[in-house]
C-alpha cells in the first residue's frame, strides 16, 4: 500500500519499518528514499518473500518484486525523491549541507510521514549513513517512542530493510528511464550510462553535454566533484556585486547619504560612523548604489 493511500486496518497494531536508499553514489538523477511497513506479525511472512538487496538483483526481478509488495495488502511502503537540482542547490549552498545530512533528514521525513499518517511503529530498520551509533542516537532523539536498529548492509540483513531497497532502486530506475530532459539542444541524448562517475558513458555523456555559459543539463548534480574538470573550459561569469569597490579615495569624495532616521521619519539623531559607511554604498552593486538604497533598521 502506497503512502497516502487508504489507511490499512492493521496501522493500530505494532509495526516495524526498513529504510534505504537508491542513486548516492551516481552524478546524474536524483537520490530516493524509500520505505515499507508492515505489522509486526507479518515479519515470519515477511522472511518468505525473497527480497534481497537490490543490488544483488536483476531488473526484471526487482520490478516482479516491487509488483508484488505493491499488491500485498499487509504491507505499506513510500519514497522521497530528492531531485539532482535540490542536491546541488543544498550542497552548493553558503551554508553548506552535505550529503549525509539530507540523507538523514529524507530519512526521518519518511519516518515522520508513515507515523503522522497514524501508524503505529514500534521499530524501524535503517541501511546506515555515516557512524550507525550517532546516526542511532539522533534518530532517538527525534523519535523517542521508536526502537532504531541502525547497521552497515542492513538490506541484506533484515527483510524489511531489503523490501524497503528494492522500493527506492524501482522508483530510481523508473525516475531515470522517464526521466523528461528540461533542455531542448539538438544534440541532446538519453545515452548517458549508469549515470555512476566511473562509467565512460556517463563521462562521454557529460563532455558531450556540458554548455560554456549554462553548464550541464538538469538531469546533473553539478555539485559533484566529477563535473570539475569540465568547469575549467567554461565561460567565467563575473558579478558585479561580486567585484571589489574602487580604493577609499573614490569613495571618500562621494557624498555621504542620510539615513531616514536623520531626517525626521523617527527623530533627529546623530549619524554614526557605522551608518556612514552603510550610506555609503561601499561594496555594494551599482544597482543600489544609482538608486540610493540602503538597509534600514527603523522607519
Amino acid at each position: 500500500m502506497e503512502s497516502g493511500s487508504d489507511f490499512p486496518k492493521w496501522a493500530s497494531e505494532p509495526c516495524i519499518m526498513g529504510i534505504d536508499e537508491a542513486g548516492r553514489g551516481p552524478v546524474l538523477g536524483p537520490m530516493v528514499y524509500g520505505c515499507l511497513y508492515c505489522p509486526v506479525s507479518y515479519q515470519k511472512t515477511l522472511s518468505s518473500l525473497n527480497f534481497a538487496d537490490s543490488k544483488t538483483l536483476k531488473e526484471e526481478k526487482r520490478e516482479e518484486l516491487f509488483d508484488n509488495l505493491k499488491a500485498d495488502e499487509s504491507l505499506g511502503w513510500a519514497v522521497d525523491v530528492i531531485d539532482p537540482k535540490e542536491l546541488s542547490a543544498k550542497m552548493l549552498k553558503k551554508t553548506k549541507i552535505n550529503l549525509n545530512e539530507i540523507s538523514h533528514e529524507s530519512a526521518m521525513g519518511l519516518v515522520r510521514r508513515v507515523t503522522d499518517m497514524g501508524v503505529l511503529l514500534t521499530e524501524v530498520y535503517v541501511d546506515t549513513v555515516g557512524d550507525p551509533e550517532k546516526y542511532r542516537v539522533r534518530l532517538t532523539e527525534r523519535f523517542p517512542f521508536i526502537k532504531f536498529v541502525v547497521a552497515k548492509k542492513a538490506d541484506s540483513l533484515y527483510p524489511v530493510v531489503s523490501g524497503a531497497s528494492i522500493v527506492a532502486k524501482v522508483t530510481r530506475d523508473r525516475a531515470i528511464r522517464n526521466w523528461e530532459l528540461d533542455e531542448t539542444a539538438d544534440n541532446i541524448n538519453r545515452n548517458f550510462g549508469s549515470g555512476y562517475p566511473g562509467d565512460p558513458a556517463t563521462k562521454t555523456w557529460l563532455g558531450d553535454h556540458k554548455h560554456p555559459v549554462f553548464g550541464f543539463p538538469t538531469l546533473v548534480r553539478f555539485s559533484w566533484g566529477t563535473c570539475t574538470p569540465f568547469f575549467k573550459n567554461m565561460v567565467e561569469v563575473l558579478w558585479e556585486a561580486d567585484e571589489m569597490e574602487d580604493d577609499d579615495s573614490t569613495n571618500n569624495n562621494r557624498k555621504k547619504q542620510q539615513k531616514l532616521t536623520s531626517v525626521g521619519f523617527t527623530g533627529l539623531k546623530k549619524t554614526t560612523k557605522t551608518e556612514e559607511t552603510e550610506s555609503s554604498g561601499k561594496g555594494r552593486c551599482k544597482f543600489f548604489q544609482a538608486r540610493k538604497l540602503q538597509q534600514v533598521s527603523q522607519f
